[in-house]
């Protein structure tokens, strides 16, 4: 079968809203079925780091966007840039201050899901490749990360949402010590209402078991930050299911790589925070 992917518009109220879309051709059949790769949003908003990866070089997919208030989006991108930039500097320095006035002027113009997945998580990144590069010191990353937790603890603070949604479970592997996506993923799903247990510092597999034996969450999420615990994230999954039926979602920087590794559980890599309640949703269903 040979596919095409494509951008395509649909109006709703006077306001254009864009899909990114998958048309696949059955050679045997002789027909084509279309299938919805990701839903980006506004058309005035979308901008090209909101396109998957292995499609954002695609020249067709980058003329439809230029198509769609070209100056808004290079105002977009050059804000994000700005931002980035700025939260690196704040970040590295210990500034805490500074990093919530830059998240205050941000979300100005955007939203709390777009400081997390353009802002916040690609510094992080940043950060953290600069480190296992001795680029930076531990001692500086040690500071950005700290200052970094802190900065979404006070966004949680500012923006909490009460909720009667489905419960979920954020925890980590044995091992990993990174809980900053636990703390991000907590702060988005609580403000979408859904009452969020937080668990993202290692302990024994057996706790996280019993936890769930006794609270019974509708979905487990498990961060892995460093690939060196990918495969304690695997035990940590497969203890899971052998033991519950609940709905596993895997995710975290250490899934950012070309080849993913094999998990008993729904992996949550090259997304934004946005599609998380529809795999919460598709997961439990």
């Amino acid at each position: 079968m040979n596919y095409v992917v494509y951008i395509r518009a649909k109006k709703v109220k006077g306001e254009q809203y864009l899909y990114l879309v998958k048309s696949i051709w059955d050679s045997k059949k002789g027909t084509s079925k279309q299938e919805i790769i990701k839903y980006l949003g506004k058309a005035s908003q979308v901008v090209k780091d909101d396109i998957p990866v292995e499609y954002q070089d695609n020249p067709k997919i980058l003329s439809v966007l230029a198509s769609h208030s070209p100056q808004d989006i290079k105002k977009r991108e050059e804000a994000s840039g700005k931002s980035r930039k700025q939260l690196y500097k704040k970040l590295t320095d210990g500034e805490i201050n500074s990093c919530v006035q830059i998240y205050d002027d941000y979300i100005k113009i955007f939203n709390s899901a777009d400081f997390f997945d353009k802002i916040l998580k690609p510094v992080m990144y940043q950060i953290g490749d600069e480190w296992a590069n001795n680029k930076i010191s531990i001692a500086t990353e040690h500071v950005a990360s700290n200052v970094a937790q802190t900065l979404v603890k006070i966004i949680m603070d500012k923006g909490t949402i009460s909720g009667n949604k489905k419960k979920i479970l954020l925890c980590v592997p044995v091992g990993e010590e990174h809980h900053l996506g636990c703390d991000v993923v907590e702060t988005f799903l609580t403000s979408k209402g859904y009452k969020v247990f937080n668990m993202g510092t290692s302990i024994p597999s057996e706790s996280v078991l019993n936890f769930i034996e006794h609270n019974n969450p509708d979905v487990v999420m498990v961060s892995i930050t460093l690939q060196d615990n990918l495969k304690a994230g695997q035990r940590l999954v497969k203890k899971i299911k052998d033991n519950f039926k609940v709905p596993v979602v895997v995710g975290g920087f250490a899934l950012e790589q070309e080849k993913i590794p094999k998990f008993d559980a729904e992996v949550f890599v090259n997304s934004t925070l946005n599609d998380l309640p529809k795999l919460i949703r598709t997961s439990i269903s």
